[in-house]
């Protein structure tokens, strides 16, 4: 573990890269004790609590846990995708909001990784992923539903459709596209979007993932794709004129 540190940069900030990057590395294994405050505060030439500091860094990310009592510590944690899942949206729902991404190339993305899991999708797809679909379908029809939970019950779908994949690192990557791209979509058009086209686009993709059919759900995606990004045209076209 590197333990000599730049006196330019956080000490605390140096010590977290240097205990993840032990762990990254194997040098560190899953549930390991870690050296104490003290010996970690000895080892980086540091105070315990500036240790302490890095400590909670590596906490927040998952990458630690801690223990009390005589058998306490601080230990390797083992991460697994869905404690990852958060990280990922809140990674990616800060790219989008603080570097100007304009819509069309956020459901040009979010659109674009989506599709490619249809064909595993359908291929692989559980009595789980197609029951949760038809039930947000259904939960979608309801008149009486409001725009918060349509948007919530889209943003279900969409991943019971990646879920459906059965791959753990495509519903991972796709957590940001679909969970932090697809409400700022919501937010954008819910106002001109025609709920009952939505839904008969989510039939068409639910019907086809249950008959084993990629094509016609990927042709049903894209539509949804297309329709989704002509709404928002229209919408920010309506609000030029004003």
């Amino acid at each position: 573990m590197k333990t000599d540190l730049e006196t330019s940069r956080a000490l605390s900030v140096q010590i977290a890269e240097a205990i993840r990057d032990a762990i990254i590395s194997g040098t560190l294994i899953v549930d390991e004790r870690l050296p104490s405050e003290a010996e970690l505060a000895a080892k980086f030439g540091v105070s315990r609590p500036t240790v302490r500091e890095a400590l909670k860094r590596l906490a927040a990310q998952n990458l630690i846990r801690t223990q009390r009592g005589a058998s306490g510590g601080a230990f390797v944690n083992r991460i697994t995708f869905e404690q990852a899942h958060g990280q990922q949206i809140t990674t990616s729902t800060l790219l989008l909001s603080m570097n100007d991404v304009d819509f069309e190339t956020a459901c040009e993305a979010r659109f674009a990784l989506e599709r490619a899991c249809v064909p595993l999708a359908a291929l692989r797809r559980k009595a789980a992923h197609l029951a949760r679909m038809r039930a947000e379908i259904a939960r979608q029809a309801r008149p009486a539903l409001s725009d918060e939970d349509f948007c919530a019950s889209d943003v279900a779908f969409h991943r019971a459709l990646v879920d459906g994949a059965g791959n753990p690192v495509l519903s991972y990557q796709l957590a940001g596209a679909i969970e932090a791209i697809e409400p700022l979509m919501n937010m954008i058009t819910f106002t001109a979007r025609s709920r009952e086209r939505i839904v008969a686009l989510h039939d068409r993709i639910a019907d086809a993932i249950e008959g084993g059919n990629p094509e016609g759900a990927d042709s049903a995606l894209a539509a949804l794709g297309d329709y989704t990004i002509t709404l928002a045209r229209n919408v920010m076209e309506r609000r030029r004129r004003i």
